[in-house]
């Protein structure tokens, strides 16, 4: 009985711990500075201060190791621990981290999971995982959203292949060329000097350009940043519904409800 109460006890500090909001933001501060580390290393610095480097990186993988293991002590039930992908990516990055390849053939590997490190931010931090859930819950609809700017991509890259082929064969030899050319087109990078080039054999392409750019620049850019909000919207909606805090249409109904009541007892 007394050992039992004494895992309640323990479970219940590693819960208040990883629901401590220094503690919370103690670890972002370690994931920030293991991300100055591994920019460190990109840099021609002097063997010792490498070398300290290497230690360093051990040290914030061995925090990290204490960090994911006191989550998983604070989880109630042990089993819904690994139910989330988040606890399970941060997992595997600390585990594959922990595996000594910095020498052998797998080094890039090894540099890559600790770049990945860097991701573990967004594990974190509820927002940032909001902002996530939200862009992958959008992927359906951007999808039919990017096929739509594909076929304009593709009907405006023909057309212009058979008309400025002739003027600029390095910008509109043949249909990927000109997609990649209508892509600085659409970014905005010296479009205006790929335009005037062409007008000066066809003085009424930029009709060409123009529409180009409104259709994929101004109007499918805003879809996609509309439906995105809109996501982002609904996400926060779920997530208030969630907690029990009750949405403005809830909220509006409840005050009708009140109306109606007093109108009642005032009757």
């Amino acid at each position: 009985m007394s050992q039992t109460l004494s895992n309640e006890n323990l479970q219940n500090r590693f819960n208040q711990l990883r629901s401590n909001k220094a503690f919370e933001l103690f670890v972002v501060g370690i994931i920030i500075f293991s991300a100055l580390v591994i920019g460190a290393k990109t840099y021609d610095i002097p063997p010792f201060v490498a070398n300290t480097i290497v230690l360093t990186d051990w040290f914030i993988t061995i925090f990290f190791l204490i960090e994911i293991t006191i989550r998983f002590l604070g989880e109630p039930r042990k089993r819904d621990f690994f139910k989330s992908g988040w606890n399970v990516f941060d997992t595997l990055i600390v585990l594959v981290s922990l595996i000594p390849i910095e020498d052998s053939e797998l080094a890039l590997i090894g540099r890559l999971v600790r770049v990945f490190r860097v991701l573990r931010m967004v594990s974190i931090i509820p927002e940032l995982r909001t902002l996530l859930t939200s862009l992958l819950r959008a992927m359906p609809q951007l999808g039919y959203v990017a096929l739509m700017m594909f076929i304009i991509f593709y009907i405006y890259a023909a057309i212009g292949s058979m008309f400025f082929a002739d003027v600029n064969e390095t910008l509109w030899g043949d249909i990927a060329i000109s997609m990649l050319t209508l892509f600085r087109v659409m970014t905005f990078e010296d479009w205006t000097d790929v335009m005037y080039e062409t007008m000066e054999v066809y003085p009424f392409s930029w009709v060409f350009y123009v529409t180009f750019i409104f259709l994929t620049a101004f109007a499918f850019l805003n879809m996609i940043i509309g439906i995105v909000v809109n996501v982002l919207e609904d996400q926060h909606r779920q997530e208030r519904r969630d907690e029990g805090e009750p949405t403005l249409k809830e909220l509006h109904q409840e005050l009708r409800e009140l109306k109606s009541l007093l109108r009642e007892r005032v009757d």
